[in-house]
Formats: C-alpha cells, structure tokens, sequence
C-alpha cells in the first residue's frame, strides 16, 4: 500500500512535467525581422493585440507559447507584405475582437462598453443636480 501512494504521488508530481509541449517555439515568436520598417510596424501591433492565454499583458510582453505564436504569425504576415490593418483583421476575425486593445465601437457586443461610462456619468449628474441646486427663496 505505501507503495502504491509513494507511487501515486510520483505521478502527481511528474503531471506538470508532462504537460510542456514539446514542440519548438514559432520562427519569429522571438526572433526580429532584418527589415528595421517591417519589424517597427510588427512590433507597433504586437503592442495593440492582447495574449489570449495571459489576457492582461499584449503579445509583445507575453511568455506564453500561444503569445509567441501570435508574434509569429504577425511578423511572418508583416513580412510577406501585408498591411498591419490587414493582420489586425485577420487575427479579429480568428479570435474575435476581444484580442484587440481597441476594439470598435460599432460592433453590437462592444458598443455597450463604450457607452456604459457615457451613460453611468449623465445618470450620476442627473441625480447630483439636486445637490447643486440654488435653494428657492420662499419670500
């Protein structure tokens, strides 16, 4: 028996071990282009993309592998030529708009996040103006 724990808390132990990937990181997830204009614009939307799997930090300071995969993608797509409004579409349209750090405003699950502060400042004024109102003279 104390066999069989020793030997269920070996294995318990080695699941984190098991769960890295094995795979070699993306060619360009930390790797510059050699063009200094390409790499500037790669960079400049890697600082506007959000890491999927850290949600708090943008692709460009991210160590997660999905991370490097998205920088990846981007500097490989900045290099073939195209544009970085045509990856930002692209990586919108495969992730949705919540990868962006500025998502738009005319789309039907964004526009309440935008007005939601609009809205919430005219209600707190509407109901502070009785605060800030001339008392009435009753002469």
């Amino acid at each position: 028996m104390k066999r069989f724990l020793a030997l269920l808390i070996i294995m318990g132990l080695a699941v984190p071990v098991a769960a890295q990937t094995g795979l070699p990181p993306a060619p360009y997830a930390n790797r510059q282009l050699d063009d200094p204009q390409q790499e500037a614009a790669a960079r400049d939307l890697m600082d506007e993309l959000r890491c999927l799997k850290c949600q708090s930090q943008s692709i460009a300071d991210s160590n997660a592998p999905m991370a490097g995969d998205m920088r990846s993608q981007v500097r490989e797509k900045i290099a073939a030529g195209e544009s970085p409004e045509a990856v930002r579409s692209w990586l919108v349209e495969r992730y949705g708009n919540w990868v962006s750090y500025n998502p738009p405003i005319a789309s039907a699950v964004t526009w309440p996040l935008w007005m939601a502060p609009i809205i919430l400042l005219l209600a707190a004024l509407w109901l502070a103006r009785g605060r800030f109102r001339k008392p009435k003279d009753d002469e």
